[in-house]
């Protein structure tokens, strides 16, 4: 069979993307390739503009397009006085999508994993602390982190070595979801009745 190495290369790129097999690949580049005359310039386009407009917000880390700060953080209506700990911005989307809670968010954009050689200085948590720290000379000092960060081992692991951590701030309430959400889940696949009653019977990290 003759090889096409801008095919392959193509195939090898989609393998990198998250759930992608090579078998699932080679179709979705034959896909591509099959009606390129209408998917490619539009595909292409799509890519450009996301690598040229999606930033992330200086606050909160989720993604934002074309400013410095999200909408959710520019939201006054928001209580800024909690904050809702994530491990990708996915989690934000699923998290409004229950519809009860009201506050702000920190993606860290990962989860501790020593074995995979992620630590503290690859993850968010320096800027999650500088927020508390900056809120506590404002009239709306941070005074609940939420986790909702996924139940398994390396969110396990998170969520111990950023509540050490606060320990030192005595006026924060440190919470997780709780019922609802089962251990080894994702929470990018939990439904939204799930996780609403998670939200709503969150539990104090001790």
């Amino acid at each position: 069979m003759q090889h096409i190495q801008s095919l392959q290369s193509l195939i090898n790129e989609l393998c990198k993307l998250p759930g992608i097999g090579v078998k699932t690949a080679q179709r979705l580049a034959y896909f591509i390739l099959k009606k390129s005359d209408q998917n490619i310039p539009a595909l292409v386009q799509s890519l450009n503009d996301i690598q040229a407009n999606v930033k992330l917000c200086n606050k909160c880390f989720d993604f934002t397009e074309q400013k410095q700060i999200c909408d959710t953080c520019t939201n006054h209506k928001r209580n800024a006085q909690n904050i809702c700990v994530v491990e990708d911005p996915s989690g934000i989307q699923k998290i409004e999508s229950a519809g009860v809670y009201n506050g702000l968010y920190h993606v860290l954009h990962g989860s501790l994993s020593p074995l995979d050689g992620i630590g503290v200085e690859d993850l968010k948590i320096a800027e999650l602390f500088k927020r508390i720290e900056e809120s506590l000379v404002t009239e709306l000092p941070i005074t609940e982190i939420i986790f909702a960060l996924d139940p398994d081992l390396e969110g396990d692991t998170s969520i111990l070595y950023i509540s050490k951590q606060l320990s030192n701030y005595k006026n924060i309430k440190i919470t997780q979801l709780a019922h609802g959400v089962p251990v080894g889940g994702d929470i990018e696949y939990i439904n939204y009745r799930t996780l609403a009653k998670a939200l709503e019977n969150r539990i104090e990290v001790s």
